[in-house]
């Protein structure tokens, strides 16, 4: 794992180990205290969700915010220059800035059989928040995140990845991915750079 500064500023560290990863998070909570939120954000099929488990579990005290739970399932499925479907206001103002800002809050999930908000439920209690979602690292959310993690794989491989689970789980999406997703991606990557945002970059297998 690598990181330094060349004329004050600072470049991203890569972590190719899930320890690696999880000494670059209690680095973190050393720096800024105990309660942070962590960021995982990557291309649609990049491992974002499988990350995020596996950080859970290897973590004492933390929890995850599923990214999931704030797409909105029709806007997310048409194509937009900035994944307008990801509903990061909503996200920042149900859990993040409450949770920078030390006060109790609820957010609701997206109900996708039902196509509406869920009823407002707690925020998890968890010294360690993780929130794996794509289109994540926009201005709109990353004042909020304490540690980005952007999981580095190339557009080309995440979108097979993703395919191959889609079919898997009998979802034939293959006319989202080519017209919609892959695109989406390829546009929000021009006008924000999503990867050069990231604090590290974890090499997913």
């Amino acid at each position: 794992m690598s990181t330094f500064k060349d004329g004050g500023e600072i470049h991203y560290a890569r972590a190719v180990t899930l320890d690696e990863l999880i000494d670059q998070i209690e680095a973190q909570r050393r720096k800024t205290g105990p309660q942070i939120v962590v960021g995982i954000s990557g291309y649609c099929g990049s491992g974002k969700s499988t990350l995020t488990r596996q950080l859970v579990a290897a973590l004492p005290d933390s929890a995850r915010m599923r990214g999931d739970d704030f797409l909105d399932p029709a806007r997310s499925h048409q194509r937009s220059s900035d994944w307008d479907g990801v509903e990061r206001l909503r996200l920042v103002s149900e859990v993040l800035a409450p949770r920078c800002e030390g006060r109790p809050s609820t957010f609701r999930r997206f109900d996708w059989s039902q196509r509406h908000l869920g009823a407002p439920e707690p925020l998890p209690v968890a010294q360690v928040l993780i929130v794996d979602l794509i289109g994540l690292f926009h201005r709109e959310a990353l004042p909020f995140i304490d540690l980005t993690i952007w999981c580095d794989v190339d557009l080309k491989t995440a979108a097979r990845r993703g395919i191959e689970r889609d079919e898997k789980l009998g979802r034939n999406h293959e006319t989202l991915w080519r017209d919609v997703w892959i695109p989406n991606e390829r546009d929000f990557h021009d006008q924000f750079a999503p990867r050069t945002q990231a604090d590290v970059r974890y090499a997913m297998s």
